[in-house]
This record gives structure tokens, sequence and C-alpha cells, in this order.
């Protein structure tokens, strides 16, 4: 399969059936309780009746997280707390099931995969399996303040990657995706998309990461700053836009949220990472954020900008900010409960109970 990727494609995608939101907006009046009474969780069943085609629709049964995995550049400049062989250790953390994505994922019974595109790592000593290396673009990305992520043929060959990714998934029976991320210095590419995308002041969506002191967020600063006055020029471009300030994890999470929408699955998304993906997938077409749910707002403050842009309500805000898909995790139990609620209360005839 060739590895460009032919944007004009994704024009298809189409939005959820409607109809399917009005019958949950009916069934829900028919249940025994007042109307509204259940706020949000009854949007979310009317989203999740549309998305899955089906008024009630039953929960989830194959939820899939992918974790995203890359390494920055830009971690070289002093924006992470953290030192860039963490993205490696953490990649066998996942596998090993230690991480905090295991663990909320047990809980929720969601499945987790993780794929690496640009880890800049040889995983000496390490037991990584074919499964997650065998997608990698490249070993790590350019520093973003000086030089491209990557070149355009590998931001094409990730994009395709992500498509593949997500109809591998699909393909073997997943009914709902999960978007999570791993990569030191990574929320740097993504405040600087949501910078370029969602508007704002820069002072304003700079965050903390992974816990950055002032003069680490005063470098963070001036990274984004440096690296959007490079891709301010390329905001047309998608695919030339990834390729000058993102990085191959961004840009196959990309191509999964978009390709997600043509096979017509939802996904929830996680945070900061996510919400700068989905902006360039929003700016490739404009009907495939109505497949995706915002599973939380970050403590990252460009998260939220993203959100506004996408005109996506968070299902939970419990100031997190780890990435990892955890966000996404915390909102599963939600929509669970949401699409249940609708399925099997019972109307006002059926439970004997006088409706006013």
């Amino acid at each position: 399969m060739s590895a460009t990727v032919d944007l004009t494609a994704f024009d298809a995608i189409t939005a959820p059936d409607e109809q399917f939101v009005e019958e949950a907006r009916r069934r829900h009046e028919e249940l025994a309780k007042p109307p509204g009474a259940l706020g949000r969780l009854e949007e979310l069943a009317r989203w999740w009746c549309s998305v899955r085609g089906q008024c009630p629709a039953p929960p989830p049964n194959r939820a899939e997280l992918v974790i995203f995995a890359g390494d920055h550049g830009v971690s070289a400049g002093g924006v992470s707390a953290y030192p860039a062989e963490v993205t490696a250790q953490m990649v066998a953390n996942f596998l090993a099931g230690g991480a905090a994505a295991n663990v909320l994922a047990a809980v929720g019974d969601v499945n987790v995969h993780v794929r690496d595109l640009s880890v800049d790592s040889d995983y000496s000593g390490l037991s990584i399996p074919d499964e997650v290396t065998k997608w990698r673009v490249r070993r790590g990305s350019g520093d973003i303040r000086f030089a491209d992520a990557m070149s355009g043929d590998e931001a094409q060959l990730a994009v395709r990657h992500g498509i593949e990714i997500a109809d591998e998934l699909i393909d073997s029976g997943a009914d709902l995706l999960l978007t999570g991320d791993m990569g030191i210095g990574n929320t740097t590419p993504a405040t600087t998309l949501i910078f370029l995308l969602g508007g704002g002041e820069l002072p304003d969506l700079i965050g903390r990461g992974t816990g950055i002191d002032d003069a680490g967020w005063m470098r963070k600063a001036a990274a984004v700053r440096d690296a959007a006055r490079r891709g301010r020029p390329h905001r047309s471009d998608p695919i030339q836009l990834l390729a000058t300030v993102a990085g191959p994890d961004l840009a196959a999470m990309t191509g999964f949220l978009l390709q997600a929408a043509v096979r017509r699955t939802p996904v929830l998304l996680d945070g900061l990472v996510s919400g700068a993906a989905a902006l360039v997938a929003d700016r490739v077409s404009f009907r495939a954020r109505h497949w995706w749910a915002a599973g939380h707002r970050s403590a990252e403050p460009a998260h939220a900008v993203a959100l506004q842009r996408l005109r996506l309500e968070p299902l939970v805000d419990l100031g997190m900010r780890l990435g990892e898909g955890t966000g996404a995790l915390m909102a599963v139990p939600v929509l669970r409960a949401a699409a249940a609620s609708l399925a099997d209360m019972a109307t006002f005839a059926e439970a004997g109970v006088t409706n006013r």
C-alpha cells in the first residue's frame, strides 16, 4: 500500500444519523424519571445511539485504547521535567501492565495497545514485540524550534499508519476507540498545533506538562513561539503542518481519528495531545468531529481552547494531565452508564408509575 494519503478521500465522511438522536430523546421522555433528570447522561446516550445507529444502543462491547508513542527533539530544549529515555521505559511499563493507563483500563474493561511511531530507542535489554515497533516511522522527531519534525513523506507514512491501526482494530470487532499518548516533550508540539489552529494568546496556552518549573515554562513558551513561527505558513496544508511542527505520533493519531469517522466508529478523546490531533483532523473533515466525544478536560490550558474550537464538552473534569489515555479511560464508565440507563430503565407504563 502506498504511503501517500489522499486527504480528499475524507470528504466522504458523513455525520451520524439524527434519527437515532430523536428516538433516544423520545425514549428518555418515557422513562420513569422527570424529564432531563439524568442531565448530561441523557445527552451522551443520544450521541451513543447516533454513532451506533440504533436505539437503545447497548454499552460498548469492545473498547480499545491506542497509546501513540514518540519522542520529540524539542525535549532537548529543557521543556520537560523528565529525560527523553522515559518514553521507551514507559512503553515497556505499558506492556508489563504497570502504568496508570493499564490500571484504569482494567476498571473500565478496555484493551490497551501501544504503537511506537517514533520512539528514539533501540530498546536495549527490553523485550518489545513487533506489533509495537512495526509502525515506527523514524527514531525521534526533529527539534521543532529550528527544524521540521519530519519530512513530508514521513508525515504521509505516519498518517497512513494511523489509518491502518484504526482499520485493524475495527476489523477485529472494536465498537469504541480511545486515543492516548506517550512521549517526553509531546505537549510542546501539541500546544503549538492548538495555538496555530485554535487561536488564543500564547502565554495563556502554555502549561506545566510534566511539572516544569518557571524557567522550564519560559523555555517551553519560547519553543512554542519559535515552532509556531515556522508552522504558520502551513496552516492550510495539514500534512505539511504535521511535518513541520508535530511528529509521527501526532500524525498517526490524526489519521486514526479520521479513519474512525470513515468507518463510523466512535472515539473517546483523551487530553491535550488528542485535542491537537483532533484539530488537525477537523481541518481535513469538519464532519469527523461528530464521531468523537471528549473524555475529559485536561489541566493543560491549551486543551480547553481545542475543545472550544471542536465544540466538544468534556465528560469528566478531574484536573488530570497525565496523558496515556487516562482521561478518556475515566469517561468509559460514564458512557457505559449513559447507554445502560437508556436501554435498561423501565418506562412509566412498565413500572406502573404515574406520569405527570
